[in-house]
């Protein structure tokens, strides 16, 4: 499977009698049914690790041309209109910001990893708190209420799988938790945020900005509100989009299926 694509419903099982493995790109398996595909005798395995570092980059990447307004900055500087650069165009400072990281799984902990480096206060919220020495690593400190983290972080990124638990995690209560000063950033799945109260937030200042890898549906329609907001970015699901991740992630949903086929433990199984 690549891009959710085909999707595995009972149609497609009943028409594949003697279908053994699913092999699905990527990390999220919120696509699908894993019930449904056991109750077929189908395994199922994805590629979760490879997608990490790639996605905390893009992670860090939006952060950075959010606050310094770098989509902006380049269209003012390649417009047939401008004469010249204003004084008072003004992004915001990253370095000694507070990062706010809800989901420091993998990918979560890559990001605090990286915004070590930029010497940012990080505070996340997971399930379960991390070992001492892994938050010592990083400087991250845990907050077991979501809504403390929102309220003392000036950049918010998403990184938690989608679950019944994480459906529309970030709505109207979250937002207006946020600093007016604050900006979201999603790099886990569009859902995660209730992208109405997302839109209503942004028209009325409840927080300053969003940076979106991931929207519903994928593509927004070409009239949707937030493709007209300059305090947006928005990319097109391009966390794990590097020739080398990609050819890895291919290469481990071949061994995954090899190893279905042969009846062997496979790889990555989804359990």
């Amino acid at each position: 499977m690549w891009y959710h694509k085909p999707a595995i419903n009972a149609e497609l099982l009943e028409s594949l009698p003697n279908l053994k493995v699913v092999a699905s790109s990527g990390v999220g398996i919120d696509h699908l049914d894993l019930k449904l595909l056991s109750s077929y005798g189908v395994k199922v395995a994805n590629t979760p690790f490879i997608v990490s570092t790639d996605t905390a980059d893009l992670g860090m990447t939006l952060m950075l041309a959010s606050s310094r307004r770098l989509v902006e900055g380049h269209e003012m500087a390649f417009s047939p209109d401008t004469e010249y650069f204003p004084a008072d165009w003004l992004g915001v400072a990253v370095s000694g910001a507070t990062l706010g990281i809800v989901g420091m799984g993998t990918i979560g902990y890559k990001v605090a990893e990286r915004a070590k480096a930029f010497e940012m206060k990080i505070l996340y919220h997971n399930r379960n708190q991390r070992k001492k020495e892994e938050e010592s690593a990083v400087g991250a400190v845990y907050r077991k209420k979501i809504d403390d983290l929102l309220q003392q972080s000036d950049f918010v990124l998403l990184a938690v799988n989608l679950t019944p638990q994480t459906h529309k995690l970030i709505g109207k209560r979250e937002l207006e938790l946020m600093k007016p000063t604050a900006t979201l950033i999603n790099i886990s799945r569009g859902l995660v945020v209730d992208q109405d109260a997302l839109v209503e937030a942004l028209q009325n200042k409840v927080i300053k900005a969003a940076a979106l890898d991931v929207t519903y549906p994928e593509p927004l329609p070409r009239d949707h509100p937030l493709l007209k907001m300059k305090n947006v970015i928005i990319t097109p699901h391009i966390g794990s989009a590097t020739k080398k991740t990609r050819w890895v992630m291919m290469e481990e949903m071949a061994e995954s299926i090899e190893a279905g086929l042969a009846g062997l433990p496979i790889p990555r199984e989804v359990l």
